[in-house]
């Protein structure tokens, strides 16, 4: 009775230490050499712009710490790819997996449906926004059409307004649920997503680098 008692304490502590350790590496940044491997591997395998991919790569190994962006996923909206087609990528930095979303544009940057032609960090142009982003963690829900989303904060100086209060001359810019993404509808410059998509975007791209390619 003793050794089965001792045995089973010894498989709980086995299985306890290497729940804690997964969970210990999966919250670390990865290397650089793990991160340069990751980015090779992306780049062989998906079709994101490869001049987006390289640039959000450079920014969020250079600016990780320093603005304490998540050690596990980059997300890139490539919005030099048409609204019928998934442009929202999530790369898996430890793995280097890709997940694909359908993804909105704002309703003066292109036609429905289209891909994006013009774009704007100015307040009140109803534009999508370019450049590096960084998604908030906490969830909330609008006001009046009563959208799920993530707060969104620039990281630029041309997007520093994202994120910031109306009454200091901010620019509301969220990451949100919409079913009009499913028709490729436009949003007035947020990064509006399918509902169905919430749980996984959400999760993965808290605290995360958002990079908003427009091709500029």
């Amino acid at each position: 009775m003793k050794k089965l008692l001792f045995a089973s304490i010894a498989i709980l502590f086995i299985v306890t230490n290497a729940i804690a350790n997964n969970h210990y590496y999966q919250n670390r940044y990865v290397t650089i050499s793990h991160l340069h491997k990751v980015f090779n591997q992306v780049k062989k395998v998906s079709d994101v712009s490869q001049k987006a991919l390289s640039e959000a790569f450079n920014y969020y190994e250079k600016n990780r710490y320093r603005k304490h962006l998540s050690p596990h996923y980059i997300g890139i909206a490539d919005y030099t790819k048409i609204a019928l087609k998934k442009r929202l990528y999530i790369i898996d930095l430890h793995t280097g997996s890709v997940s694909t979303y359908l993804v909105a544009h704002g309703e003066k940057s292109g036609d429905k449906g289209g891909r994006v032609w013009r774009s704007s960090n100015r307040v009140g142009t109803h534009m999508t926004p370019y450049g590096f982003f960084k998604i908030g963690s906490k969830e909330g829900i609008t006001f009046k059409k009563k959208y799920k989303y993530l707060s969104v904060q620039g990281l630029d100086w041309s997007n520093r307004k994202a994120g910031e209060p109306l009454r200091n001359g901010g620019r509301d810019i969220l990451l949100h649920t919409a079913s009009y993404v499913n028709r490729a509808g436009r949003s007035y410059g947020c990064f509006a997503i399918l509902p169905q998509d919430k749980k996984q975007v959400f999760n993965k791209l808290r605290r995360a680098l958002l990079y908003s390619y427009t091709g500029r």
